[in-house]
């Protein structure tokens, strides 16, 4: 069977982006409740009685809120291929299509990632009306788009791997709520346990924090970190491919 690479990858982006275009405002409306309250209570409400070295709070926390809000919206967009598999059965149409097997899970991917920086475009404007500083460089938006497709790629395992929607919601709520409050969003993983902190710095959501707020502010940044992020790239990419391929074993 001959196939036609990335005109397949474009087949499934394509459906999926049909779909957020029809539901655009209602998207955008609703990315921006969160970021609001973000920035509402940690930049204007708390940010003015805390003190960072360099800049203000909101500064600071500028980028560990592109960090989570991109994990959250990158996984949570590609969560409705978990009913496909189990609920709707929809899946086996493109089991059975003559695509190329990876081209659905790049496809689907890539529409999360599209979503979540869609989401991470509204904060950036709403940070920048709030009065926040920071630089965006074309290595911020690597960084950024990294992560997407990392929790992306997570999210897609999870969806090929669990099989009821009470545990999908247990790996929002004992992996990412975690990951969104520890991993250097709202404070420096300095002021954790040793032990903690160990652990913390494994996590794929720590080594974007520190790239982002380091770039943004023109610091120095770890290219280490930028590995890292794409070790988890990778694996994420292999892993979730041989995990569809075996649905169609």
């Amino acid at each position: 069977m001959k196939y036609h690479y990335w005109e397949d990858v474009w087949t499934v982006f394509w459906r999926d982006w049909v779909v957020l275009k029809r539901r655009m405002t209602k998207f955008i409306l609703s990315r921006m409740v969160a970021p609001m309250l973000y920035l509402v209570a940690f930049g204007w409400g708390l940010g003015r009685s805390i003190q960072v070295d360099s800049g203000t709070y909101l500064d600071f926390i500028v980028p560990g809120i592109l960090a989570l809000n991109s994990m959250n919206i990158s996984f949570n967009s590609i969560t409705p291929v978990h009913a496909e598999r189990i609920y709707h059965k929809s899946l086996e149409e493109y089991i059975i299509a003559p695509i190329w097997p990876d081209a659905f899970v790049i496809g689907k991917v890539a529409a999360a990632v599209l979503r979540a920086l869609i989401s991470s475009a509204i904060i950036v404007i709403l940070a920048l009306l709030f009065g926040a500083h920071f630089t965006m460089t074309p290595l911020f938006f690597c960084v950024l788009v990294l992560n997407c497709i990392i929790f992306a790629e997570i999210g897609f395992l999870a969806a090929m791997k669990i099989n009821t929607y009470e545990e999908m919601a247990q790996v929002n709520t004992y992996i990412l709520l975690p990951m969104s409050f520890l991993c250097g969003t709202f404070f420096s993983t300095q002021a954790l346990p040793s032990l903690v902190r160990l652990v913390i710095e494994v996590l794929p959501l720590t080594h974007t924090s520190y790239l982002l707020r380091g770039l943004g502010s023109g610091a120095e940044v770890s290219y280490l970190s930028l590995l890292v992020l794409l070790i988890y790239a990778f694996i994420g990419l292999v892993w979730g491919s041989r995990s569809f391929r075996k649905l169609t074993e």
